[in-house]
């Protein structure tokens, strides 16, 4: 733990040096409610279907932009050399860097949630208390293979393009039963009702968390 809190320290360190990284997703993702919300703004039964799926949309294409800033700075710096050369295995550095991911896609879920209750008149409390954990479940889904493919695409000129290629049809799932929560909790009804999708979400957490960081290690060795 102590080897893996070296790597978040380092990476929340350099984030609220350059503020760059949650700058842009959070900019990006209030800019996408502010557009749906005038482009539904007019067509109340239509919103209350699309809802969940525009907070899902501007959350994952917010987090493509934080994760294709991943290992970036690492590598323009040629600072992934000092991590591939420490005495620690690479699994580590995968869930350093898996952690500091999501953290920093979490907040920025927390802060995108409140604008979106806010800008589509949901129940304030009633809607943003059930919603973190669908966010939490969500972000950890989408971050474990978020990180395991922008440390594929890093050496690719086009890796901002080449990462949502490579991960939109894989966290398929994960988009399914986040927007299948989310629908329980804005209909106003306990995500416990949708326990397949629940456990759906779950279950990929778990699998890709253990996938990717066992395959971290070979795709780390080809940057």
């Amino acid at each position: 733990m102590h080897k893996i809190w070296a790597i978040i320290k380092k990476d929340i360190i350099t984030e609220l040096r350059t503020k760059e990284l949650f700058t842009s997703m959070l900019t990006f993702a209030l800019l996408v409610i502010v557009i749906f919300n005038f482009a539904f703004g007019f067509a109340p039964g239509v919103l209350n279907l699309a809802a969940p799926a525009m907070l899902w949309i501007a959350f994952t294409f917010a987090g493509v932009l934080g994760l294709s800033r991943s290992f970036a700075l690492e590598k323009e710096g040629n600072a992934i050399m000092g991590l591939l050369l420490t005495p620690t295995d690479r699994s580590l550095i995968y869930f350093g860097k898996m952690i500091s991911n999501t953290i920093f896609v979490f907040i920025t879920g927390l802060i995108i949630v409140p604008m979106f209750v806010i800008f589509f008149n949901y129940n304030f409390l009633d809607t943003l208390l059930p919603l973190i954990p669908v966010i939490f479940l969500g972000s950890v889904g989408f971050v474990a293979v978020g990180t395991l493919f922008s440390a594929m695409a890093i050496n690719t000129k086009l890796r901002e393009v080449l990462l949502p290629i490579l991960l939109f049809p894989i966290i398929i799932p994960v988009i399914v039963g986040a927007v299948k929560l989310s629908t329980q909790v804005l209909s106003g009804e306990s995500i416990l009702e949708a326990r397949s999708s629940l456990q759906l979400l779950i279950a990929f957490d778990i699998i890709f968390l253990t996938a990717c960081s066992v395959t971290f290690e070979y795709v780390i060795e080809e940057t």
